[in-house]
């Protein structure tokens, strides 16, 4: 029988410093994370009765023992959903089939925090490096048992020294977020829990390959088992963007997982429900304070949840290699964009620009627009297409200089004459053949022709079937200079 909904219940969360929270609404921060998107289930048309049964399941941590001098706090919830590189339970095949050999580092693999807005239309994550420099506070070392002082460390090894409580606690100090509840999930959970739903697909637009994970998958769209998915979102060896990368990865794959969950019927089905719980929850810790009740109130706010009501983003990066004596390299927060992100967290504003539905989404290219040269011309008797194709391809981040319009002559010899090109022509150097396949998604219908010594600089010609320039993105694009970089769920799942 399912459970009515029922009205928010006020907030028991233990006492903090500084202004009072609006008591939060109907908690669906279960959502995010791999695993704990799928928590959700536990509270959508199944019972009360069924949900206090999955919850016995989730194993309890106390995350928030002993904190004192805590972040005020805003309007919203705050969660911080770690990854941890635990293995314990997962078979010696599925171990070598995966490349999960070796000793784990008791560390966060992962580390997220995920605000969840006042009226719960909106969930905001931010990725944070694990190799970010922090300083840990003075705090019990949970191996030795000794007293340590504060001192500088890299953000993933908190949890080695101190458990979840001394990753709360540092996260909080550096962001100034407060963080309402904290839930955890290893590779054990992870694999059985993408199982359980029945895979995610996955797109890329360039084979993706990483000799120390395993991962191997062509360009298009691809449906992971558990297994593949945790190759895909640890893979950090698969280009020079390592770590950074591999988070924007771990979001995309975040994107895909809500998005299969939420169009799938899950939700809605009690049966599946109790073998997708029944599979997945033995290996979840959460804060003792999540309970029950709050799956209920999770699921009845995640029946109308959409991917355009989710936003991902990464902390805006200063330098990303200053070497620490005795701590190694580490990544530095920008001094400036990264507390205005956290600021607008505190505030409860989004991070990211929403859609409205009419605009169509950016397609997604290989090479970076910003790294394509492009010089646009004239190919039919009107002379101002060239001007407005120049304009339309800057919008999208092509590097086009604006100014007066290419000769069209710059076209290969073999092309049509100026003047009468009945078809839009990108005249590429053959070695920067992937940019001219970005370019091309731009500029669809366009005819690609090699021409063997021109460059780096494409050429386009605009012919009489010129068309609207089609937005693009990267797949992983890059952080804005100066500004934070956030994009949509819906552009991040697959077309």
């Amino acid at each position: 029988m399912t459970a009515p909904f029922r009205s928010p219940r006020p907030a028991r969360h233990r006492a903090r410093s500084g202004p009072r929270r609006r008591p939060p609404g109907p908690r669906w921060g279960l959502r995010i994370g791999a695993v704990t998107s799928v928590l959700v289930l536990a509270a959508s048309g199944v019972g009360h009765a069924v949900v206090t049964g999955v919850e016995s399941g989730i194993g309890r941590v106390d995350a928030f023992k002993g904190m004192s001098d805590r972040p005020g706090g805003g309007d919203g919830l705050n969660f911080l959903v770690v990854g941890t590189d635990g293995r314990d339970k997962l078979t010696p095949g599925e171990k070598q089939k995966y490349h999960l050999g070796g000793a784990p580092c008791h560390c966060t693999d992962t580390l997220m925090l995920v605000h969840l807005s006042a009226d719960r239309d909106r969930a905001s994550v931010v990725s944070l490096p694990r190799d970010s420099y922090a300083e840990v506070p003075a705090h019990t070392d949970a191996v030795t048992g000794g007293q340590r002082a504060k001192h500088a460390i890299k953000l993933n090894a908190a949890y080695a020294e101190g458990g979840p409580s001394l990753t709360v606690r540092t996260v909080e100090h550096m962001t100034g977020v407060h963080i309402d509840h904290y839930l955890e999930v290893d590779f054990t959970s992870f694999m059985r829990s993408v199982d359980a739903v029945g895979g995610v697909e996955i797109c890329t637009v360039r084979p993706l390959r990483d000799s120390y994970t395993g991962l191997d998958l062509p360009v298009g769209k691809s449906k992971l088992n558990g297994g593949q998915a945790l190759q895909y979102v640890r893979s950090r060896h698969i280009d020079g963007s390592a770590d950074l990368g591999r988070m924007q990865r771990q979001q995309r794959f975040l994107a895909a997982l809500i998005h299969k969950i939420t169009s799938s019927g899950v939700l809605m089905n009690p049966i599946r429900f109790r073998d997708v719980a029944d599979t997945m929850l033995k290996s979840v810790r959460a804060d003792s304070g999540f309970e029950a009740n709050d799956l209920v109130d999770l699921g009845q706010a995640m029946r109308g949840f959409t991917p355009s009501s989710s936003e991902f983003t990464s902390v805006p990066l200063g330098d990303v290699a200053q070497p620490v004596p005795g701590v190694g390299s580490t990544v530095r927060w920008d001094p400036v964009q990264a507390p205005k992100l956290f600021q607008a967290i505190r505030e409860d504003k989004p991070i990211a620009v929403h859609r409205d539905g009419k605009e169509p989404r950016a397609s997604v290219v290989d090479v970076p627009p910003g790294q394509v040269q492009v010089q646009v011309g004239n190919g039919s008797e009107r002379t101002g297409p060239a001007a407005t194709v120049t304009s339309a391809l800057r919008a999208t981040g092509f590097a086009a200089p604006a100014g007066p319009a290419a000769p069209a002559t710059a076209a290969p010899a073999t092309a049509t004459a100026p003047g009468t090109a009945p078809r839009t022509v990108i005249a590429y150097d053959p070695r920067w053949d992937r940019s001219a396949r970005s370019l091309a998604v731009a500029l669809p219908g366009a005819e690609l022709r090699p021409v063997a010594g021109r460059g780096p600089v494409m050429q386009v010609t605009v012919g009489r079937d010129r068309q609207a320039v089609q937005r693009v993105r990267a797949e992983e694009p890059p952080q804005k200079p100066g500004g934070i970089s956030a994009i949509t769920g819906d552009e991040a799942v697959c077309p």
